[in-house]
């Protein structure tokens, strides 16, 4: 297939060097709104680049694949609907749902594929959480706990177009957790705080708790924070009548016991989203390329998206109003 990369930033880049090593992929065009950005990427990679990523469609590509900024995603896979062509895009769809559905809406009359980046579906340690989940092995659920902690703040201009920690750094629990349990978050009751001026600038807080109740009466417990000093951590633990278990619990989770004897970490924390999750991106992209070629149902759709979205935008409902909030009242 020829491809077309939309988006030559941090991982678009990645993406660039995936998408190029490729088997399905013999041909690889870049675009980006920095002309000279997507002229590196490419020259990087041995790929081809276009102008801009709105050339991208008349390039003569089989698929696009979106790493752009979340401003340009809906109005790419818009393109991508008006062309007929298969899309990936990195999440959101977009930061509102009257915007999120109206490019579901041109994605269903055009009929395309369009894959959303919720890459934890595509890591090992979920997949088989949602089996023991399935098959039954861990009994009854009681309780679920997430946890979402960046090792360091974003830059500002990030923080200022985000949608705030639910909509940008949570919403990938939120989905995770659904799909994990195959059943919705219907309520949610959250708050948050600032400790660094920077988020306060722009209505946000850098650290979130959420209480959160799933169809069927299963309660999970979520943290999320925009620091931690000792690296990136991602767990989700699962509680059960027959078994406990934990998903990003290693060598590498960054926290150390204060119980007597129990040595410190033997290896450095992860550094970052990309280094934790980079056989799921791969996992993903090759999941897309695959559904590409052959017609296959999408492995993470544009419902699923807007059903993350929603839970996250009610959590800052309930954050900003005080209250429980019922995911229904705001989707």
């Amino acid at each position: 297939m020829h491809v077309g990369l939309a988006g030559a930033g941090r991982i678009g880049a990645f993406h660039a060097g995936v998408l190029r090593e490729n088997p399905l992929v013999d041909r690889l065009t870049v675009a980006d709104a920095d002309p000279e950005r997507a002229g590196r990427v490419a020259a990087a990679v041995g790929a081809g680049c276009v102008a801009s990523p709105e050339d991208l469609a008349g390039a003569g590509i089989d698929a696009l694949v979106i790493a752009a900024a979340t401003p340009a995603h809906a109005r790419l896979i818009e393109l991508a609907a008006e062309a007929g062509l298969p899309c990936f895009c990195e999440k959101p769809i977009a930061l509102d749902l009257a915007t999120t559905d109206a490019v579901l809406e041109h994605v269903r009359r055009a009929g395309i594929l369009l894959q959303i980046g919720f890459q934890r579906r595509f890591d090992p340690g979920y997949r088989a959480a949602r089996e023991a989940v399935a098959s039954g092995a861990i009994g009854e659920l009681y309780l679920v706990r997430l946890a979402g902690h960046d090792p360091k703040p974003p830059p500002e201009d990030y923080v200022a177009a985000s949608g705030g920690i639910f909509v940008d750094l949570a919403v990938h629990d939120f989905d995770i957790a659904a799909w994990v349990l195959d059943r919705p978050v219907v309520e949610v009751y959250a708050d948050g705080t600032t400790t660094d001026p920077l988020f306060a600038r722009h209505g946000d807080v850098d650290v979130a708790a959420a209480v959160l109740r799933f169809e069927g009466g299963v309660l999970g417990v979520l943290s999320a924070a925009r620091t931690d000093p000792r690296g990136y951590d991602i767990r989700m633990e699962l509680f059960g009548s027959g078994d406990s278990l934990a998903v990003g619990l290693d060598g590498r989770t960054p926290l150390r016991s204060l119980e007597p004897g129990v040595p410190a970490p033997a290896e450095e924390g992860w550094h970052d989203f990309m280094e934790r999750f980079e056989p799921a991106y791969r996992a993903e992209l090759q999941g897309f390329l695959e559904s590409a070629r052959d017609g296959g149902p999408s492995l993470c759709g544009g419902d699923d998206a807007r059903r993350a979205l929603t839970v996250a935008l009610a959590a800052e409902r309930s954050r900003t109003e005080r209250r429980p909030v019922a995911v229904a009242e705001v989707g």
